[in-house]
């Protein structure tokens, strides 16, 4: 029984899939705050660029 137990690899491939969702998770996270702080950057830029406009 203990040997069976232990050859026994289901719960294995349940918890690689969870360790690959963790990785691809953490993953776009990571890009999403890159896009979110590129983004802030490009409309600070554009809203600089229409103030000076409107002040010319």
């Amino acid at each position: 029984m203990i040997k069976r137990f232990l050859s026994d690899e289901r719960g294995a491939t349940a918890i690689e899939y969870g360790l690959i969702a963790t990785l691809i998770a953490v993953a776009m996270i990571g890009g999403f705050s890159q896009l979110a702080n590129q983004l802030q950057i490009l409309w600070g830029d554009n809203n600089s660029e229409i103030q000076q406009g409107l002040n010319n």
